[in-house]
């Protein structure tokens, strides 16, 4: 094989710069599999290096289901335009037959789960880190099972930038999916008010005690009706959150309880991954990175 056609060959298999490929070879006496070796092992470094200043906040959040049982997975890289390439989507669709195949209970037990060539998705990452030169993060995941009788509903909001699954017991798919739509578009903490903790009640309760005290015209008022105006502000900022309570999208008179009860089901749960949400984005100063690239820093 000529240099030019391992240099191709380590380009295809690596996705590395033309200068890279022949570094690689050139270092190890043009053993393609030790030059494979050695790019990986440079982009951990390059990884390792730049891990403080770069941010893996862009993405996508997937879901893929096979019969009674579904994974859910957010996986990060740095730019959208990476979160939208063909070999990034590639990344996210084998990551998550891994996941579903073996069911990991934790992340990093995931991150050793392999594929059938053997290769652990941490060794997937590296390959790719190195072929899409961003850092990348597979970041969450979640295994859902359901029973015989039970009915997934999942969504995809903007190619994967919200992930939803819901499950109810009865009803239909669609019934699970519409249910799917609010969680989506309204981030609902609890799925019913009977299951927003006691404590958090009470938390709540302080604070707008607290709050409606500042009124001078509240501490006139009888304790009863203080109470009741109260408990009114608390049913507004906590209820609200409560996906039963919601109104369907495009149907808001309605609401998730009574599209249950009109198709004789219950929910059992919902799961909703929006990319990067709890990640702090980094906002460069464009001036700055460039004076930064010109020191070589």
């Amino acid at each position: 094989m000529t240099e030019i056609e391992q240099i191709k060959q380590l380009r295809d298999r690596t996705g590395a710069g033309l200068m890279d490929c022949k570094k690689a070879l050139a270092a190890n006496d043009h053993d393609l599999e030790k030059a494979i070796t050695w790019l990986r092992e440079k982009g951990i470094a390059k990884a390792a290096k730049k891990a403080a200043t770069r941010i893996a906040a862009e993405g996508v959040a997937s879901i893929l289901v096979d019969g009674d049982k579904a994974a859910v997975i957010e996986i990060n890289c740095e730019t959208d335009f990476v979160a939208n390439s063909d070999p990034f989507r590639a990344l996210v669709k084998e990551v998550n037959e891994i996941v579903l195949a073996t069911e990991p209970k934790s992340l990093e037990e995931a991150k050793q789960a392999k594929n059938a060539e053997g290769k652990s998705i941490e060794e997937i990452f590296v390959d790719a880190g190195v072929k899409l030169g961003e850092k990348l993060d597979f970041r969450r995941f979640e295994i859902v099972h359901k029973n015989l009788e039970d009915n997934f509903g999942p969504y995809l909001h903007m190619k994967g930038k919200i992930a939803v699954l819901t499950t109810i017991k009865g009803g239909n798919p669609e019934v699970a999916n519409r249910i799917s739509l609010v969680v989506c578009s309204n981030n609902p903490s609890y799925a019913n008010e009977a299951d927003i903790p006691a404590e958090v009640i009470a938390k709540e309760t302080e604070v707008q005690r607290e709050a409606s005290l500042q009124d001078p015209s509240f501490a006139k008022k009888p304790a009863n009706i203080q109470d009741k105006i109260i408990e009114g502000r608390v049913k507004k900022s906590l209820f609200e959150s409560v996906l039963a309570d919601m109104g369907l999208i495009g149907e808001e008179d309605k609401s998730v309880a009574q599209l249950l009860k009109e198709n004789n089901a219950s929910l059992v749960s919902f799961l909703r991954f929006a990319v990067g949400e709890g990640i702090e984005k980094r906002q460069d100063d464009f001036a700055a990175e460039v004076a930064a690239q010109a020191s070589g820093k």
